[in-house]
């Protein structure tokens, strides 16, 4: 039997394969492209996501030599919170809204007085309104484009319009309707009282499973454009950062995972349902039956390292292709000269807005210290710095509810790099450890599915099979000071900065 993983990611889709005993066959990658109509503005196309989802399946077909009958189920992830307007004959309405999209502070506003404030809503989602989830898009779509909600006769999130697509079902799974802050955490299903509340019918929904569940097969058309058979088995699946939190076994308590992608996810399980009542981190629905996680979600941070190469380093990725290196592996050796605290330059990584822990849309990206000593080799090492401060935050939030962290596992881009991967271990205090595959969220919803279809009892069992650490950074007593020392200074920063980053 063999499992296909899509991942429907903000830069790309990627299908990877895996027979039963959770081997990695092959696995694709197509990359589309992102709008930004006005500043802080977030869009893409659902075909687009769609075409790279059938790209890729023929690709990892081909790759791995498979033949349509070979595929017993699939499973799906995606980037969470982003929203597809769809009308009555499934059209899509409008480009999908997407996950880091700031336009709906108003909305969020709206949310919390029409529950009755803040700590209300935190009680009936366990969330508060944070604006890049689904339901202030909903508002803002039936505030400012009226003729379109009108429309208006299904929102789905991007790996549910997938599943549209594959099954002709209006499905998701609990991990990611957790953010689109309708869900009844504690009870796993949507929340009537506040869909009431907003005055949103609960049509515009698609029924909730849970992540190992099958909630559907192939439709004929799917199946003939995929290459596969109408037998094929679509089960829940995850939200992507639940998903990379299954592919790095993340399904027992006491493992926390850090993930550096464009974005940085502190993830942590929980046997019991547990909410900060400051609604600083995300207290979701895991993708293991019936368990909880919290989470925190830091926008810009491999993003930061992407938007410094980009803007910055035009020579640099020059001399790159020239001698056939990774720009990334050439600006980490610069940063690997620099001592721990990068003397006394603190980079900000908010070039997005902030979510964890400040829920600030207007906070901005800085670089704080600078001097005529300082060179691009600080600069680098103080945006990696910066990108783990902020991660510690959520950490210290996730300790502070009594949440038990005996071990840290690195996944991402940022786990890539060895020299990060000490940074983590050094600012965190703790020993950071990597696993046998570094496939992420599509593995993760692969395993899903291979559960779904009866290969594993559950997930956690399928987990225990094929996951192991095989790596363990940990931290250096020396730097470890510098960055306690540290930590408070970068906190104190953003402190200082708010009002100033509302005048911006």
């Amino acid at each position: 039997m063999i499992f296909l993983g899509i991942d429907i990611g903000t830069s790309g889709t990627k299908t990877l394969a895996i027979d039963a005993n959770g081997k990695i066959l092959a696995s694709d990658i197509q990359e589309y492209c992102c709008f930004a109509p006005k500043p802080l503005w977030s869009e893409q196309e659902p075909d687009d996501w769609w075409n790279a989802t059938v790209k890729t399946v023929h690709n990892v077909l081909k790759k791995a030599r498979l033949k349509p009958k070979d595929v017993k189920a699939i499973g799906l992830s995606g980037q969470m919170h982003g929203s597809v307007f769809l009308d009555k004959n499934d059209k899509v309405i409008r480009r999908a809204i997407l996950w880091n999209d700031q336009r709906t502070v108003k909305e969020c506003q709206e949310i919390e007085t029409s529950v009755g404030g803040r700590e209300e809503l935190i009680r009936l989602v366990a969330n508060p309104a944070l604006t890049g989830f689904t339901a202030p898009k909903i508002l803002w779509l039936r505030n400012n484009e009226p003729k379109h909600f009108e429309k208006l006769r299904k929102v789905l999130l991007p790996k549910d319009e997938i599943r549209r697509r594959l099954t002709g079902e209006y499905a998701t799974e609990v991990s990611d309707a957790g953010g689109m802050l309708l869900l009844d955490i504690s009870r796993r299903n949507w929340s009537t009282q506040l869909l009431s509340a907003l005055q949103l019918d609960i049509d515009l929904l698609g029924r909730v499973y849970e992540s190992e569940d099958v909630t559907g097969k192939l439709t004929s058309r799917a199946a003939k454009q995929l290459g596969l058979t109408t037998d094929c088995l679509v089960v829940g699946g995850a939200g992507d950062c639940a998903a990379g939190a299954i592919g790095n076994g993340i399904v027992n308590e006491g493992i926390l995972s850090t993930s550096i992608g464009t974005s940085g996810v502190m993830f942590v399980y929980s046997d019991e349902i547990k909410i900060d009542p400051l609604g600083r981190v995300h207290t979701f629905c895991h993708a293991v039956r019936g368990k909880w996680h919290l989470m925190g979600v830091n926008l810009s941070s491999g993003g930061s390292l992407q938007w410094f190469r980009n803007a910055l380093c035009s020579e640099l990725i020059v001399e790159a292709k020239r001698k056939k290196a990774d720009v990334y592996d050439l600006l980490t050796a610069e940063a690997e000269k620099t001592p721990p605290g990068s003397e006394g330059l603190y980079f900000l990584p908010y070039l997005s807005g902030e979510r964890t822990p400040h829920a600030d849309p207007f906070a901005r990206g800085c670089f704080v210290g600078l001097t005529l000593a300082h060179r691009r080799s600080h600069l680098v090492r103080s945006i990696m710095e910066g990108v783990t401060f902020s991660m510690r935050d959520s950490l210290e939030i996730f300790q502070g509810l009594g949440i038990p962290v005996g071990q840290i596992r690195a996944s991402g881009g940022g786990s890539k790099s060895l020299f990060w991967r000490q940074i983590q271990a050094d600012v965190f205090g703790q020993r950071v450890v990597t696993i046998n595959t570094e496939e992420g969220p599509a593995f993760g919803v692969a395993l899903l599915a291979a559960v779904g279809a009866g290969a594993f009892k559950n997930i956690q069992e399928a987990c225990n099979a094929v996951i192991k650490v095989v790596k363990e950074t940990k931290p250096k007593p020396a730097a470890k000071k510098v960055y306690d020392r540290a930590m408070p200074v970068y906190q104190g920063l953003y402190r200082s900065l708010k009002d100033d980053f509302k005048k911006l």
